[in-house]
């Protein structure tokens, strides 16, 4: 026996698998090598990314539970990258909003294909141990994800995977590299089985739905060759029986007992078409109360089994009530839209504010503009850099009449946040160029339903109030959809309520203006979705964004013509790159002197061969003050100017005078007037002020020479006397 054979060869076979791309590029999956102890783990490459993804699942369940306790967690360590964390502790720690986006994306996609009454705790992590950015990991981690679960005994009606595809010069990519997803004019995450999308997220230009369901087929060919891979890689692992468990109390017949005792009225509550979700929650659970009132004292009914087949007879109610009579909680028709009401300039204060109000759903939104020095820094494993526009959506407890502790944003706020800010960006002003720094602010005080279009909505109005120069409004619309795989009816409904989100079998939220998509996201919870039905929904939601636009332009359609009187302007000074040093001083003793004495913030850079000088004022006063400051120390001396000097200091052959901000030139003694001076004594002082021209510039020194007597009128010549 070879001693030196490495120890998981003797106790492990390792297996490897391989797809390809449609550029030929390999993705590769392998198991058996690295961390054996969980019960699923694999190793996917792609280039020079790796990913190292991990499930493990307890055996037994936590008595009572009636969901799945699952925790997806994406990480990025930063010597995959060859860098070391930023801060004190240089050690990774809590999750950026960055990895909970991508955290959120593989929970999405894997969480609805457990079985309903599968509730062991259960834990994905998934590990970037390797970045290329020519193989972006973000859209490689469900795929990750579900292998693991591939080559494990939890029970899981997969597999599926994730593509990102983008549009480079008019040609649809899968997988772009960094560059060419910068290109790109949309780039979506879809995520797959290989007989359903089940997940859409991303951003677009302005695109139209056709060309969106262009890119879902195509990204979707990809996913089913990866899918292929996993069910190959499950054979070759031999866990093709999934373990056996047993997670709920059943009875079947207790379950058809209720149904028949409660149906009819939970329908008829739901058919009153109420308005108010708080008046349809306390009638809805009237009902089970008088249920369980009714019950002797001796009952053996366990009333946690009422509470659960409850809940399923009024979700039944309620879809059936819309497929039977197509009509809503709430008593719209399908695609009917909540009232709208909406309000700008609503915070005084604020540098742009608005209130948008949709049904039982409103955001408060503010704008808030900086400088530079107000950009959010980005030190990530494979980004760095700054980011100068800002979403942050929040979610109080209040806005449902519930009571919870704040324990800050959750991975749900930071998800709608992103999807708003994507939706939003398409239509801002070249950022790159643009001197602010811009922070929007949702504060939803209502929510019952489509909360996250909400704060686009006002997002979109906000901007245009506070002065910044979008290309057009954007507005936003959750659809959803109701099916019966049995009777093959369906239903989609347009600007659903928080309680069609739950009971509903799709959440498609689409962003957009009146040129098209700049964002979407889509969760279905159901198989089955044609791309006949997807294309319906994506026209009805069309109509929809478009009506709810039309409410928005009632208010604001076009972006104020000038930002509020107290909100930072804005002027930028282009000055060549030597001057930069000038411009900040020794220590930064100029700028500072400058910002100290005038108000104004003044921020330098240097981009390309050029300083670029920012100069950020509340009033005119003061951006005129730093603006001639600045403009003083970069200007260049031209000869024949009138300058009016400081004399700094005197000397027997004339006097030196500072005519700009740190150049002095010679003002000889025979320039001062035109008679003839014999001394310096007496003609000027330290400290005067004096009008002088610019004469000269010597090439070899470049030093200046100045006249003073140029500007005086000049003497008359003296007659001659007659001789005698």
């Amino acid at each position: 026996m070879n001693y030196l054979q490495p120890l998981y060869l003797m106790n492990s076979a390792i297996i490897n698998k391989i797809c390809k791309l449609p550029d030929g590029r390999e993705i590769s999956i392998e198991t058996g090598k690295l961390a054996r102890q969980a019960d699923g783990a694999v190793v996917l490459r792609m280039g020079n990314t790796m990913l190292l993804a991990t499930v493990v699942a307890n055996v037994a369940h936590k008595e009572g539970a009636d969901f799945l306790p699952m925790s997806v967690d994406y990480q990025e360590k930063f010597a995959s990258t060859g860098k070391i964390p930023g801060g004190f502790l240089k050690r990774e720690g809590k999750l950026s909003d960055y990895e909970v986006l991508i955290s959120r994306l593989v929970d999405r996609a894997i969480r609805p294909l457990f079985p309903e009454d599968y509730h062991a705790e259960t834990q994905l992590s998934i590990q970037l141990i390797s970045g290329d950015e020519n193989a972006l990991p973000d859209a490689l981690a469900a795929f990750a994800a579900s292998a693991a679960l591939a080559v494990s005994d939890i029970p899981f009606q997969g597999p599926i995977s994730e593509v990102r595809v983008a549009r480079v010069d008019g040609q649809l990519v899968i997988n772009p590299t960094l560059e060419q997803k910068e290109k790109s004019d949309f780039d979506f995450i879809v995520a797959a089985s290989i007989e359903n999308i089940l997940m859409v997220e991303g951003e677009a230009k302005e695109i139209n739905e056709e060309d969106m369901l262009a890119a879902l087929k195509f990204a979707h060919e990809t996913i089913k060759i990866q899918c292929e891979l996993q069910i190959e890689l499950t054979k070759a692992v031999g866990k093709t029986e999934k373990r056996i468990y047993n997670h709920e109390v059943k009875d079947e017949a207790f379950k058809a007992e209720l149904h028949t005792r409660l149906y009819d009225k939970v329908y008829a509550v739901a058919r009153q078409q109420l308005k108010n979700k708080h008046m349809r929650s306390e009638l809805f659970g009237k009902i089970v109360e008088d249920y369980i009132a009714s019950l002797p004292a001796d009952t053996t009914v366990n009333k946690d089994l009422v509470k659960k087949y409850y809940k399923d007879i009024q979700k039944k109610a309620c879809r059936d009530l819309v497929l039977n009579e197509k009509v809503r909680l709430d008593g719209r028709k399908t695609n009917e839209i909540r009232p709208i009401w909406s309000e700008v300039d609503y915070l005084p204060m604020a540098h742009g504010s608005a209130v948008f109000t949709r049904g039982e759903t409103q955001s408060l939104t503010s704008v808030t503009l900086g400088t530079k020095l107000d950009e959010q820094m980005i030190d990530g494993a494979m980004f760095s850099g700054n980011n100068k526009f800002i979403l942050h959506y929040n979610f109080p407890a209040f806005s449902t009449g519930e009571v919870k502790p704040n324990r800050g944003p959750g991975r749900r706020e930071v998800g709608h946040g992103n999807l708003a800010m994507r939706a939003l960006k398409q239509v801002l002003p070249n950022m790159t160029e643009s001197p602010y720094t811009i922070r929007v602010v949702s504060d939803i005080l209502e929510s019952n339903g489509s909360s996250s279009m909400a704060t686009v909505c006002a997002g979109s109005l906000a901007l245009m109030d506070a002065g910044i120069k979008i290309s057009g409004p954007v507005s936003g619309i959750a659809m959803g959809m109701i099916s019966d795989s049995t009777t093959g009816k369906y239903a989609i409904l347009s600007d659903i309520l928080g309680d069609e989100d739950h009971l509903g079998d799709m959440d498609f939220k689409v962003t957009g203006t009146d040129k098209g998509i700049t964002a979407c996201q889509m969760d279905l919870k159901v198989d089955g979705l044609t791309y006949t039905v997807l294309k319906e929904a994506l026209d009805q939601a069309k109509e929809g964004r478009a009506h709810i636009l039309n409410e928005m332009k009632k208010t604001l359609s076009v972006s104020k013509p000038d930002l509020k009187p107290h909100a930072p302007r804005a002027v930028t000074i282009i000055i060549e790159k030597d001057l930069i040093g000038a411009v900040i001083g020794p220590g930064g003793k100029v700028v500072q002197d400058i910002q100290k004495t005038t108000g104004a913030t003044v921020v330098i850079e240097e981009v390309g061969n050029k300083g670029v000088v920012n100069i950020f004022a509340t009033n005119q006063e003061v951006m005129d003050a730093a603006v001639k400051r600045v403009k003083a120390i970069v200007a260049v001396p031209e000869v024949g100017e009138v300058y009016t000097g400081i004399v700094k200091s005197i000397m027997p052959f004339g006097a030196f005078v500072e005519f700009m901000a740190g150049k002095d030139g010679l003002l000889h003694i025979s320039e001062i007037k035109w008679e003839r001076l014999d001394t310096m004594d007496g003609v000027m002082q330290v400290g005067e002020e004096v009008k002088v021209k610019l004469v000269e510039v010597d090439k070899k020194t470049g030093k200046f020479r100045l006249s003073r007597k140029v500007l005086l009128p000049k003497p008359a010549a003296k007659a001659e006397t007659p001789s005698a």
